[in-house]
């Protein structure tokens, strides 16, 4: 192993020494009945950012943090009893076991397949072709490559896999054509993935993190709906939302900096064949090329399955939330307020997501069918691709819903709440966490593992500086979770979103990673100083987002008047 490689593993055993021993001492120090919660109660977090950093693989990281939590809450009182030792391999079991049979969990995982299996089938029905045939008429000069291809990555919000597939992928011909490079291309790709997709009130994301909230309420008692909990976190989401002005404000200001900037001018002076570009044949087996070469695009097969999915799922939610109801007694359905308190009355939101996306898979189906797209052959191939790419992400949830039983278990919650609430100032902690969340995401490569370990361990304690109520920092903490979770993972190299993104835009992936750095960093801290840091002194989050934007614009137009300076 070469130096760099040990001292890699020394600093980051001596960080999770640290931490465990900060935790013992302040348990000490606090006089903390040890039967409450005890401090190694925080070992099985900590352990999965650490072995998730060292391995760069969130599944064993998660099954190692797990049993360990086992043995944790069974060991400890008699170290040298073998019944203790299998006492706690067995409660390890019974946290899986408990996260793959719980109702609530079966649906949301239920909601999976039948998204991804849409998403196959309306790539082979030649669906999202269709769409990019159409923006091919009023594509007329780099701008215009650049904002269709950020345009297309919002309207593919279902999904963050499959929107870099089919974006990076089915722009790529249109931004070469004219001298966008594959650095610029591949960043508007990740840029508009997963940002959009943790955003999306109907996605492959929102049943996980809707399925986070829930949990939380329920513990904390805090009376509120997972979905209720999402639209409230909506308006601190910052990063998110900035990554999306960024991206349009630089594409229309025509700005660049940094090593962007070297790639953008090397594409417009020589072309885009750099040494990593491949030929057309090596697209040949990608998902969103037409389904066994011969499906024309049908811009209608992609349209209506996905505008059937949310009209089905907005229609249940506004029933099952007592809308007509409120419409009677003179609520305005153009009014925020208004959706919120539907949704967030609604009592089966899981089943409408289920019923959702059965309801746009039968569509897609029908779309392909009945348009001669689709041969049985191919359905059968998309079903199992379909349910092959949902099944990494399901067992990422079992694991992840399995390390918060065992928090649970082990009151992780509960420690961390006794330790910081009094320390740590309500104004200080959604900031902190936001870059906690960031550099657990960025290290790890995983939003999702980075949510599943934050969420329920740092919500209670900013439900604690709350005063035990569901107030502002709550609501700026689960925003500023779910935001640094994408932030790391939009900036990692090891993330799956980060490759794939690089990939289908036939990019290198370090050129990907250098390029976009200094965008994404820049946004992050425009995030957390122009956005997160006021919101939490009380500013309101639009006003917030506001200033932020502001200062994005001022930077904007600094860098030009610079850059015309030093034009001769």
């Amino acid at each position: 192993m070469k130096l760099k490689g040990y001292i890699k593993y020394i600093g980051v055993v001596a960080f999770f020494g640290g931490v465990c021993g900060l935790a013992a001492c302040l348990a000490r120090l606090s006089g903390q009945d040890s039967q409450a919660a005890a401090w190694y109660s925080i070992v099985p977090a900590v352990l999965a950012i650490v072995l998730a950093f060292l391995t760069h693989h969130v599944l064993l990281s998660l099954g190692i943090a797990i049993v360990v939590g086992g043995l944790l809450s069974s060991v400890p009182p008699a170290p040298l009893s073998a019944a203790a030792w299998l006492g706690g391999l067995k409660s390890a079991a019974l946290f899986v076991g408990a996260a793959a049979s719980d109702r609530t969990n079966l649906l949301i995982l239920s909601f999976i397949p039948p998204i991804f299996v849409m998403v196959e089938v309306t790539i082979a029905s030649g669906g999202f072709h269709g769409i990019i045939l159409w923006l091919l008429k009023r594509v007329k000069n780099r701008k215009s490559a650049q904002a269709a291809t950020a345009l297309l990555g919002i309207l593919c919000f279902i999904d963050d896999y499959a929107n870099a597939i089919i974006v990076g992928s089915m722009m790529q011909p249109i931004t070469d054509r004219f001298r966008v490079s594959r650095e610029k291309l591949s960043f508007i790709v990740d840029a508009t993935s997963a940002p959009i997709s943790g955003l999306a009130v109907v996605s492959t994301w929102i049943a996980y993190e809707v399925g986070l909230f829930a949990d939380m309420s329920q513990k904390l008692g805090m009376g509120k709906t997972g979905y209720s909990m999402f639209f409230d976190a909506l308006s601190f989401r910052f990063y998110c939302l900035l990554m999306i002005v960024f991206v349009f404000v630089h594409i229309i200001l025509g700005r660049d900096f940094g090593p962007m900037k070297s790639a953008e001018d090397n594409a417009k002076s020589e072309g885009t064949n750099h040494d990593n570009e491949t030929d057309s044949s090596a697209h040949a087996g990608s998902p969103t090329g037409p389904a066994d070469g011969q499906v024309s695009g049908r811009a209608i097969n992609a349209l209506l399955p996905l505008g059937g999915l949310i009209l089905f799922h907005m229609t249940g939610l506004w029933i099952d939330g007592s809308g007509p109801a409120r419409l009677a007694e003179g609520g305005s359905p153009l009014s925020w307020v208004y959706w919120r308190e539907v949704i967030s009355d609604a009592e089966h939101s899981h089943h409408m997501l289920l019923f959702s996306a059965l309801f746009g898979m039968t569509i897609a189906l029908l779309c392909g069918r009945l348009s001669g797209a689709l041969r049985l052959s191919t359905v059968r191939r998309c079903f199992y691709r379909g349910i092959k790419r949902a099944a990494m992400p399901s067992v990422i949830l079992i694991l992840a819903w399995s390390l918060k039983n065992c928090c649970d278990s082990l009151k992780a919650g509960e420690f961390l709440t006794t330790m910081l609430a009094d320390r740590v100032s309500p104004h200080w902690f959604p900031p902190i966490l936001f870059l906690v969340a960031s550099v657990t995401s960025f290290a790890t490569g995983t939003s999702w593992g980075t949510m599943a370990i934050l969420i329920p361990t740092a919500i209670p304690v900013a439900f604690a500086l709350d005063g035990q109520t569901y107030g502002l920092t709550t609501m700026i903490s689960l925003g500023a979770v779910l935001d640094g979770a994408i932030f790391g993972d939009h900036c990692s190299p090891i993330s799956d979103t980060t490759i794939i993104s690089s990939t289908a835009s036939s990019c290198d992936l370090m050129r990907h990673v250098r390029t976009q750095l200094p965008y994404s960093l820049s946004v992050a801290a425009l995030a957390l100083l122009g956005a997160y840091l006021p919101s939490a002194f009380g500013l309101a989050p639009r006003w917030s987002l506001t200033l932020a934007v502001l200062i994005m614009l001022s930077l904007f137009a600094g860098y030009s008047w610079y850059r015309r300076r030093r034009v001769p």
